[in-house]
């Protein structure tokens, strides 16, 4: 039976297969390697930066002895998040794209700090005030490129995702991703209940939701946001991923990430 430790010790290997090449600093305490993998770690733990702290110091502070102080800890993460682009996929021929909002406060709390960076907007047919995150991904289900923006952001803002992949990848997406400017030549415009093959983000958003906790994050701080929008990311790719992909007998590939949920 596996228990955490042997998988963030199995986490941390699969990391530094890929971030190898990357030197230490020399007044660094932690590698590179280590520092990516505590910000995975924390994109799929989900919730708030104290509990998940107090959750690694108590259980696992043996497997990282020189970890920093806790905002230090969550600096390093901001700062090194391009770190995660290392695990972004590779276009296919087909893709699909979707927008997903992220409550970051409640709404009847809107306006009541300056500090304040959410925006209302509507998500799943209910208000929030947050932010999106919009997900480019290939025809395995994989994050290929991703972007966000305040919650109040029309979707067809993102369209500079689907125009990086032109001539690579056929994009599907519903028509919220439509401008009256014109469209990426790449991009096909969906009608409800049309294309099936779009409902493959429905599962990868379904995953991130359940298992990650990302419907509702903490952060204050943009910048720290979208660092955790950069791990989670990685961290999807990685752990859907881990036993390679096993196509059924109609060729479909099942994404799953569940029995990584901590």
């Amino acid at each position: 039976m596996t228990t955490t430790m042997d998988f963030i010790t199995a986490l941390f290997c699969q990391v530094d297969d890929h971030l190898s090449a990357i030197p230490k600093h020399s007044e660094a305490h932690l590698w590179p390697s280590e520092v990516v993998t505590l910000g995975l770690l924390h994109a799929l733990k989900g919730g708030g930066n104290r509990p998940f702290y107090r959750w690694l110091t108590r259980d696992y502070r043996a497997l990282f002895p020189r970890l920093p102080e806790r905002t230090r800890l969550f600096r390093l993460l901001k700062t090194h998040q391009d770190w995660t682009q290392v695990f972004l996929a590779s276009p296919t021929v087909l893709g699909v794209i979707d927008t997903y909002g992220i409550e970051l406060i409640h709404p009847i709390r809107e306006g009541r700090s300056p500090q304040q960076i959410g925006r209302k907007g509507l998500s799943n047919h209910r208000w929030i005030v947050g932010g999106k995150l919009c997900l480019l991904l290939n025809q395995y289900g994989l994050v290929v490129g991703w972007d966000c923006a305040a919650a109040n952001v029309a979707d067809n803002a993102f369209q500079w995702l689907i125009q990086q992949v032109d001539g690579r990848m056929i994009v599907l997406s519903d028509t919220a991703f439509h401008a009256a400017e014109g469209d990426p030549a790449n991009l096909k415009l969906c009608q409800r209940g049309a294309w099936e093959d779009r409902m493959l983000v429905e599962t990868v958003l379904s995953m991130l939701t359940v298992v990650c906790h990302f419907k509702r994050v903490m952060h204050r701080g943009w910048t720290y946001f979208y660092a955790r929008l950069a791990f989670t990311m990685a961290a999807f790719n990685i752990l859907v991923q881990w036993h390679g992909f096993q196509p059924t007998a109609a060729g479909f590939v099942p994404l799953s990430m569940a029995e990584f949920s901590l």
